[in-house]
């Protein structure tokens, strides 16, 4: 079938072989939207991340909606003509990690687009009902497509355990920190702070009531919280830049026994004070993508309590597929999620 191939380090529309056989608890996707994702963008300019490399021609895409068209025989949730989007990663339900609750944490899941398993940027795709989900009436497919980066947000403020009327602190303005503030916001803090050093990326940020921008290149940050928090602190920080030197110095923004929730992933190792954190009791809690968050974050959005549409930059046709990924990665301030339509 059709589907955008990344093959030595150049992307290309052409067929490509895939399984189209149905199982007994599997679904028949038509894709119809795909968010690009960053970490798209990165096995496109550089072929790897970590120990993950792409060796072979691979499709890319893993943030995806569409509708379904044939189901196995042992599906009962689902039906023919449904709108659904579909949670990317596949654990072994038999792992000791999912039968503890924590399937994102299983070695051996199967994530679309990640070396050597094909994402969804493709005609359809097979996939298993207990990871495909209804999409409301009230709810696009680009909203569907949203889901996947929204539910890491989800989980970010999951694990922070916000109390209601925290403030917090969102280090990084981009995709993932925009979403993981919104969802702070919604899990009950009062005000969020978002800092970055661009401002066309905070001005996005800052057209939601309850975000406060700050541009610490412009503005002493530190300074900042202390006048904003009364000189206590943050209840609640949200790391999402992956910037090495930011996280050395997270305490200083933190109010005492508060709680740092690391979800950017640096490129190398990076240092903590140790003695500073203690003498806050300061909690750090960590992230890998997500673990039971699709139905919650579907419902949240539901509600209409959190609009993710004005952070949908550009949708591109599937024919200008290529056009969309060399635009994503331009990394143009002003964008914050480029999608792609099927035809």
């Amino acid at each position: 079938m059709k589907a955008l191939v990344l093959d030595s380090g150049k992307l290309y529309i052409r067929d490509k072989d895939v399984s189209t056989t149905v199982g007994d608890d599997d679904v028949e996707i038509k894709i119809h939207t795909v968010g690009i994702c960053g970490s798209d963008i990165h096995y496109y300019q550089h072929g790897r991340i970590g120990p993950f490399i792409v060796k072979e021609p691979m499709i890319l895409g893993h943030e995806a909606s569409g509708t379904v068209t044939c189901i196995g025989k042992n599906v009962t949730h689902l039906a023919v003509g449904d709108r659904v989007c579909m949670e990317p990663g596949i654990p072994n339900l038999l792992s000791m990690q999912s039968k503890s609750g924590f399937y994102n944490l299983d070695p051996e899941v199967r994530f679309w687009a990640t070396p050597p398993i094909d994402g969804c940027l493709r005609e359809c795709v097979i996939h298993p009902a207990a990871f495909t989900f209804k999409l409301p009436d009230n709810l696009s497919f680009a909203e569907g497509a949203m889901v996947e980066p929204l539910a890491i947000g989800m989980q970010s403020v999951t694990k922070a355990q916000i109390k209601p009327g925290d403030i917090a602190l969102v280090i990084g303005a981009g995709t993932i920190g925009v979403l993981t503030a919104l969802a702070a916001l919604a899990g009950g803090c009062a005000e969020v702070v978002i800092c970055d050093v661009v401002d066309d990326k905070l001005s996005i940020a800052g057209q939601y009531p309850g975000i406060h921008p700050i541009n610490s290149k412009k503005t002493n940050l530190l300074e900042f919280i202390q006048d904003f928090t009364n000189g206590v602190g943050v209840d609640i920080l949200f790391e999402c830049s992956g910037s090495a030197a930011v996280i050395t110095d997270l305490t200083t923004y933190m109010a005492s026994a508060s709680t740092a929730v690391l979800v950017g992933m640096p490129l190398q190792p990076a240092p903590i004070d140790i003695v500073a954190a203690q003498a806050k009791e300061i909690t750090f809690k960590t992230i890998f993508r997500y673990v039971n968050m699709y139905p919650r974050t579907i419902r949240l959005l539901a509600s209409g309590k959190l609009d993710i549409r004005p952070l949908i930059s550009a949708v591109y046709r599937f024919s200008e597929a290529i056009e969309a990924f060399d635009r994503a990665a331009s990394g143009n301030p002003q964008d914050v999620k480029i999608m792609i339509e099927m035809e």
